[in-house]
């Protein structure tokens, strides 16, 4: 057996790989090019992916799309469109007229904003599960899975990994950790720690003991953007298109698949404190997190004992 680790900026952030497996380094290697692949489908940040160019081709005719691609949208598609749910893959209009985390972003006028509203919603994405195709059913509509795609990212290479015999495997995609099998502390349980959002990155408020399963907090604090003394956040409202009102400082889910972990985050994070509790303590194997903008927390009952906390 092999063992090896990886690290590599990609997709805007630091990802992190560890295996234990025969042929680790080589596995790595190949994980590493997926990833690569990954980025270069998926990104909506980039003028020539194939989901970006969506915007140009699939308002005109139904336009065909890799397999992950379809996959991924019709997956966001159905959870957008899910009640109370603030995930909207449809977004990407309005998420680039404010590009809060880039250099131009912005504060856009009440007129832009309201121009964008009508193009911002995922009843307008048509699929065709049979031809694997996608058409947007006005002109201007984008596509952003951001939200969504680093946990179906994180889910595909330890797929990858547990084919290829993994004994032991992480991914940390800048964020999104998924660990399969026992901790290189030889341990049978990892310990995954929780950001504080009143600090800088790398400062943690707690760590929960996991086991082949995902960690992955979202939170108001990740991407900001201030201007004549007010801040504004990333996490958008889709009926007011500004960011969402909320006392939710960041939000931690814990499950067995990454993407679920990134559905949830983002479908729950404007809810209040005590109905996120009760809507995940209904899900079967899943947990959450919750840190309040004035420095409280709880979590659900299933994490009890599995929990150590810092002070905040």
């Amino acid at each position: 057996m092999e063992t090896s680790k990886k690290t590599l900026y990609l997709m805007g952030t630091v990802i992190k790989l560890y295996l234990i497996s025969e042929r680790a380094e080589a596995l790595l290697d190949e994980a590493s090019k997926m990833l690569s692949t990954f980025e270069q489908v998926f990104s909506a940040n980039s003028d020539s992916s194939p989901l970006a160019n969506l915007k140009e081709t699939a308002y005109k005719v139904p336009q065909k799309v890799t397999s992950d691609l379809f996959e991924l949208i019709k997956i966001g598609k159905a959870h957008s469109q899910a009640d109370d749910s603030l995930l909207n893959i449809a977004i990407g209009p309005l998420t680039r007229l404010w590009h809060i985390g880039f250099e131009d972003a912005c504060v856009p006028s009440h007129e832009e904003i309201e121009a964008v509203l009508g193009l911002i919603k995922a009843e307008h994405i048509s699929l065709d599960e049979e031809h694997k195709t996608v058409f947007f059913e006005k002109e201007g509509m984008t596509i952003d899975l951001g939200a969504i795609a680093k946990g179906y990212f994180c889910d595909k290479i330890m797929a990858f990994f547990k084919e290829n015999r993994a004994v032991s495997a992480m991914v940390d995609l800048g964020g999104n950790v998924l660990v399969y099998g026992d901790s290189p502390k030889g341990n049978a349980k990892w310990q995954v720690g929780i950001q504080n959002p009143f600090l800088p990155r790398g400062n943690l408020v707690a760590s929960v003991s996991v086991k082949n399963q995902s960690v992955v907090t979202s939170g108001i604090y990740e991407r900001i953007f201030k201007i004549d003394g007010k801040t504004y956040h990333h996490i958008f409202d889709s009926k007011t298109g500004y960011p969402i009102k909320t006392n939710i400082a960041s939000l931690t889910i814990i499950a067995d698949k990454s993407l679920d972990c990134d559905l949830y985050t983002t479908k729950f994070f404007g809810l209040d404190v005590s109905t996120i509790l009760q809507k995940v303590n209904h899900i079967e194997g899943m947990a959450a997190i919750v840190i309040t903008t004035d420095g409280r927390m709880a979590h659900t009952h299933n994490l009890k004992g599995k929990i150590q906390y810092n002070n905040i």
